[in-house]
């Protein structure tokens, strides 16, 4: 067997511990976060035939270049090496150096129930880096609306009212233009009509109904002082949000290029029915990936998406419960699969009613639906294969009994 290895990751060095398949220690040191020692690393992993590592992140730098390097890794969760500690400590001490002995110990005596990183390609990892910049600027921007519109809520409520987002393109130029009731003293039909005409609005509302709706807003009774510090508030607010919302707009482009240019893009956007539903779509491949190996089962996948519960069991008593352990990010889009499918896919429907009517609450019966989803969706992913409502058994069956 050849020697196993256990890496505490730190921000400026790693501590390194590699034993043999008895436990005997071969190297115990510290190596530093730069190019020389990542790579005196990786010489002193080959030196030892190091073929598994066992790590507590599943990505990264060093992650990746231990990939690249052909070796074996597997991630263990924080949590899991602070449970183990206990195996091998009579006190309650931690150090960088025991945790890369618990790691190298459990990468020896438990790896059969780690399983391997399976890595994505070139593509995939692209989208991803995409998606998820896309969700923290998304996240970046709902924070910052909330802290415009409380601040109008505080002096302007009727600026709130007159654009259904306050975060719109078109909501943040009326900001700009007018950032305080006084700013807007003037404004009439005429002169929002033109405003409306310059930024390109879609007229779905006409323009004395917008003007009704700024005009019926209840009126604050603020200072001069506090009205000129909100309105700076107001502005600097706007100032941040622009351009984070225009980055989102091009993210999104580039995600819909990414997610149509990859191989697996056809499978995942054949979920959904609107063809302009491309950011869910993509971020449900970002985050399953492409490599078949990492989700041998559909019972895995569901479980990592929070799709399968818990089961707890003692004695006579035996209850499901909510899954709290697995990929936040992969729930939360299986949740949207499975909450849009439902609105126009017959079975899909169906199965989320059936859900409804035994008493299960909208969460659950959204989790229920998105485990039935799941197994189709590892099926088409392993197959390689676009969803057909016309090969899927139990959609067939359902149309034929209604008719």
């Amino acid at each position: 067997m050849a020697a196993i290895c256990g890496i505490d990751w730190a921000a400026e060095f790693h501590d390194v511990r590699i034993a043999d398949e008895h436990g005997r220690v071969l190297v115990e040191q510290r190596c530093e976060h730069d190019e020389d020692g990542i790579s005196a690393l990786l010489a002193l992993l080959a030196v030892h035939r190091v073929e598994l590592v066992a790590i507590e992140r599943p990505e990264g730098l060093l992650v990746g270049r231990l990939l690249a390097a052909g070796i074996a890794v597997i991630a263990i969760h924080p949590n899991k090496v602070a449970a183990a500690r206990d195996r091998f400590r009579a006190a309650a001490g931690k150090s960088d150096r025991f945790d890369a002995m618990v790691l190298c110990e459990l990468a020896r005596t438990d790896s059969h129930r780690f399983p391997r990183l399976a890595p994505s390609t070139d593509e995939t990892l692209a989208l991803r880096t995409l998606v998820r910049t896309r969700e923290d600027l998304v996240a970046t921007r709902v924070a910052l609306a909330n802290q415009l519109r409380a601040q109008l809520d505080a002096f302007w409520a009727g600026a709130t009212r007159i654009f259904a987002d306050i975060d719109s393109p078109i909501a943040l130029a009326f900001l700009e233009r007018y950032p305080s009731p006084h700013d807007a003293r003037g404004l009439g039909a005429k002169r929002l009509a033109g405003f409306l005409a310059r930024h390109g609005y879609s007229g779905r509302r006409p323009v004395n109904e917008l003007l009704g709706r700024l005009r019926s807003a209840p009126v604050a009774i603020v200072g001069d002082l506090e009205t000129d510090a909100r309105r700076a508030a107001v502005i600097g607010l706007i100032a941040a949000l622009r351009p984070i919302v225009d980055q989102i707009a091009q993210l999104t482009s580039q995600i819909r290029g990414a997610i149509h240019n990859h191989p697996d893009g056809p499978i995942f956007l054949s979920f959904f029915h609107d063809p302009k539903s491309v950011v869910c779509a993509a971020s449900l491949l970002a985050e399953i990936g492409d490599n078949r190996a990492r989700y041998p089962t559909s019972e895995i996948l569901a479980a990592n998406a929070d799709q399968a519960p818990v089961a707890i069991e003692s004695g006579k008593r035996r209850t499901a419960t909510f899954r709290r352990a697995c990929d936040k990010r992969l729930r939360h889009h299986i949740s949207t699969l499975a909450d849009s499918t439902r609105h126009w896919h017959p079975w899909a429907h169906d199965t989320y009613q059936r859900a409804r009517d035994r008493g299960a609450d909208h969460p659950h019966a959204i989790r229920i639906l998105g485990r039935a989803r799941t197994r189709v969706l590892w099926r088409c992913w392993q197959d390689g294969t676009p969803y057909d409502i016309t090969q899927h058994q139990a959609a067939t069956r359902h149309l034929t009994t209604q008719g």
